[in-house]
């Protein structure tokens, strides 16, 4: 029992490795050789294509993967900090994951040409992080109320604008600054805040 545990986690293991790799290699360059991926992973060929058996079943886990990422920040967040310090810096977050995204642009296209594009893949996770965020936000009154899911994302479409090889972090943290005071204008507690800088 102890030995398939071990097994299990070095599958694991190796599946988090190859996946680091993609990521790096596949914002690199959209054609990157899965040989050359499995080499830089540390993980045989058999290995490699046990997980993946092939490029595209690799660069839509990459995204998939990649996603979660983003949205697991989420919950972590608010346990260490203020609901709309959470939400300010998770929107940072969400911006170097837009960056990282177009990167892997060319790869992801290829990859969901004959799957029907990406909107079914990882979108779930990423709703369910900032519906999280928005509810502890409108509870602590540090935000409009009513807020939907679907306001915040077209709040924040302008990242996807982003030239990913500009100096493009700048503008996001100036884009997503404006986002967060459009949340908290008409926030319960920004009437008393304000009384009391008066």
């Amino acid at each position: 029992m102890r030995e398939e545990a071990a097994l299990r986690a070095d599958a694991q293991r190796n599946r988090e490795r190859i996946l680091e790799v993609a990521l790096v290699e596949l914002t690199r360059a959209a054609d990157a050789p899965l040989s050359v991926i499995a080499k830089k992973a540390g993980v045989g060929q058999g290995t490699f294509y046990r997980n993946f058996p092939n490029r595209e079943a690799l660069v839509l886990e990459v995204y998939r993967y990649e996603m979660q990422q983003v949205a697991d920040t989420a919950a972590q967040l608010l346990q260490t900090r203020a609901p709309d310090r959470a939400l300010r810096e998770w929107m940072d977050r969400l911006a170097q994951y837009a960056m990282a995204k177009a990167g892997l642009a060319a790869a992801l296209r290829n990859a969901t040409s004959e799957h029907g594009g990406l909107a079914q893949l990882g979108h779930g996770p990423v709703t369910r992080a900032f519906t999280l965020l928005l509810n502890a936000n409108e509870e602590a009154g540090t935000i409009r109320p009513g807020l939907t899911p679907d306001d915040f994302v077209l709040a924040i479409a302008g990242l996807w604008q982003l030239d990913p090889h500009s100096d493009w972090q700048p503008r996001a943290t100036r884009l997503l600054d404006l986002v967060m005071d459009g949340l908290r204008a008409g926030a319960p507690g920004t009437a008393s805040q304000g009384d009391a800088r008066r």
